[in-house]
């Protein structure tokens, strides 16, 4: 039964990895762009919406691997 629970919350986690993965900039475009971010960009770095979407995108990633490793571990 856990191991259900694992498999579905590593599907659910893949495909919210994927829509984050979709949403960051390529060479000059994404998430900022879309919402008008590029007006009040600083010079020095990237909006407050990018920096969020990289922390998230990175906990979703950590995620990601933990639920491989369970479910590795569990399927031996």
């Amino acid at each position: 039964m856990l191991t259900i629970a694992i498999v579905v919350v590593h599907i659910l986690v893949s495909a919210a990895l994927v829509f984050l993965i979709l949403l960051h900039s390529g060479k000059g475009g994404g998430l900022s762009d879309m919402f008008g971010g590029a007006v009040g960009q600083v010079a020095a770095g990237s909006t407050a919406v990018e920096k969020n979407l990289d922390r998230i995108t990175i906990t979703v990633a950590i995620l990601f691997a933990f639920t491989t490793l369970t479910l590795a571990l569990r399927l031996q």
